[in-house]
């Protein structure tokens, strides 16, 4: 088995181990995606396949995501700008790193259901508290009748361990993905803060924008009482849109 570098895989996952990729001038002139000999449908670059950080070559198990990756490509300038290529970080990060770290990725999402943003509720003040009752509510129904994940609210900041009958259950949904749709929820969990809230973007139950905004209940609150500067609203534009993109992404792998 081939050694994995000690990274946080959770943090891996939302980098797309950035760090590893070199900027490099586009020089292609025509981006497509065609059947893969070994499976797979394959980004080709004047028909050619480029290459993951590990060299690996860019095939995905759906034309549709293997498309999406190639709209990244073919929105290049001279320079490739890997931060405007989210699709292909998830791709490379899928490929390169996560069936090496199946086992620990399904831990650190399971861990966020033990603590998860739906279930902790404010104490105060009581239309925040009803807002969040209203909002979170139905999603904690949904993961009990759909995924078998029954977790229980709290009001408070004082944490409460969730059954370990939950947990496993989280665990083992993750499991079961492949590579791709595993690499796209370990990072949608820590974007929302939220395992509920990822499985049901996951399972299409829940559009990824509509998700964003159900995790940032409080931030909301608070934006609508006090206002929001223009850098806090850039990065949640930012963060919105990651959760956009995950949505795109569980679509095209479906």
């Amino acid at each position: 088995m081939s050694h994995i570098p000690p990274l946080d895989p959770m943090v891996a996952a939302r980098k797309g181990f950035r760090e590893t990729e070199e900027a490099v001038r586009s020089f292609w002139k025509t981006v497509s995606v065609g059947p893969h000999s070994e499976g797979g449908w394959a980004v080709l670059l004047d028909g050619r396949t480029p290459k993951t950080p590990a060299k690996a070559p860019l095939v995905l198990p759906t034309e549709a995501a293997a498309q999406l990756v190639a709209e990244e490509w073919a929105a290049q300038g001279q320079v490739v700008e890997p931060s405007t290529m989210p699709a292909t970080r998830l791709a490379s990060t899928a490929i390169d790193r996560i069936g090496q770290a199946r086992e620990p990725v399904a831990d650190e999402i399971a861990a966020y259901a033990g603590s998860d943003v739906v279930c902790y509720l404010a104490e105060h003040p009581t239309p925040l508290v009803e807002r969040q009752q209203r909002e979170w509510g139905p999603w904690r129904d949904w993961a009990a009748r759909e995924m078998g994940v029954a977790l229980e609210p709290v009001a408070g900041i004082v944490h409460r361990p969730q059954s370990p009958e939950a947990i496993a259950r989280v665990k083992a949904h993750a499991l079961a993905m492949d590579d791709f749709r595993l690499t796209g929820l370990a990072t949608a969990v820590p974007l929302l803060g939220s395992a509920v809230l990822a499985l049901a973007v996951e399972q299409g139950a829940l559009e990824g924008g509509a998700a964003f905004d159900l995790s940032r209940i409080d931030e909301l609150f608070q934006e609508e009482q006090w206002g929001v500067d223009a850098e806090a609203a850039e990065r949640t534009e930012a963060r919105r849109a990651e959760a956009e993109l995950l949505d795109r992404w569980f679509r095209a792998l479906d």
